[in-house]
């Protein structure tokens, strides 16, 4: 698996969560979000503990918050949905400065912004302190199939070259004095996504068929057998495990 720049969520450093192997730092994220999604929305505290946590880490490894907080917005949409919950939820209702709120959508709306940062914020502090290439090999140690392992790395490899090619016909639009300006241009705009769609299929089977005459058989060689100690997984596992005990104190006090 060649082709491991860096992507742009990542940042440079020397840290301890940098050099942990991807697939522990795989398995501590997906063991955090599990514990944080299994806690009791109404277990308040917990989520502020799960905070400090993921706070901790960053310190670790070096991550600005600013650099964290400006990634967080891609849960924006998610954000609005929360938003519209206390009035659409049916239920017992009351009153916030005026307004008629529902409980149950209250409590919805904490649950979704709640658990969703956390799990966004452990996911961007991961892409942060991992290349791409790292986590593709960490997946593949993590015995995820491979046929999914080959595709995200086909993406990868690919999304660069869509996106260019996007660049290029939109450069192509505005030469020949094109601007979308309303409705009466979504028609050219829906021909260049078909040209795009068939470009890129066209490339995609151009691609297939030099691996085919290059000896591809269905799967993808492994050039770095990645490999992690106790004391690492112990590390990894810090986080996972204390945000275990924070979610079963959540459910018993």
């Amino acid at each position: 698996m060649g082709a491991g720049h860096a992507h742009k969520l990542y940042r440079h450093a020397h840290s301890p969560v940098h050099e942990l192997p991807p697939h522990t730092k795989l398995a501590a994220v997906l063991g955090f979000v599990v514990a944080v999604v299994s806690t009791p929305r109404e277990a308040v505290w917990a989520f502020g503990l799960y905070a400090v946590l993921l706070a901790a880490v960053a310190a670790k490894a070096r991550v600005p918050a600013g650099f964290l907080l400006k990634r967080l917005l891609i849960e924006i949409p998610f954000v609005a949905f929360a938003l519209l919950m206390p009035f659409v939820v049916p239920g017992e209702q009351t009153t916030v400065l005026g307004v008629s709120l529902s409980v149950p959508g209250l409590w919805g709306a904490w649950n979704v912004l709640a658990k969703g940062t956390l799990g966004v914020a452990a996911s961007v502090l991961l892409a942060s302190t991992t290349e791409l290439r790292a986590l593709l090999l960490g997946l593949q140690r993590l015995r995820l199939p491979p046929l999914l392992v080959q595709i995200a790395s086909f993406m990868i490899r690919y999304g660069d070259v869509i996106t260019d090619e996007m660049r290029r016909m939109s450069v192509a639009r505005r030469s020949r004095g094109f601007e979308a300006k309303g409705v009466r241009h979504w028609g050219v705009l829906a021909k260049s996504a078909g040209a795009l769609f068939i470009r890129s299929y066209e490339r995609g089977e151009r691609v297939h068929l030099a691996m085919v005459s290059r000896g591809y058989a269905g799967t993808m060689p492994v050039i770095d057998e990645v490999t992690a100690t106790r004391a690492q997984w112990a590390t990894a596992a810090a986080l996972p495990l204390t945000a275990l005990l924070i979610c079963l104190l959540g459910w018993t006090l």
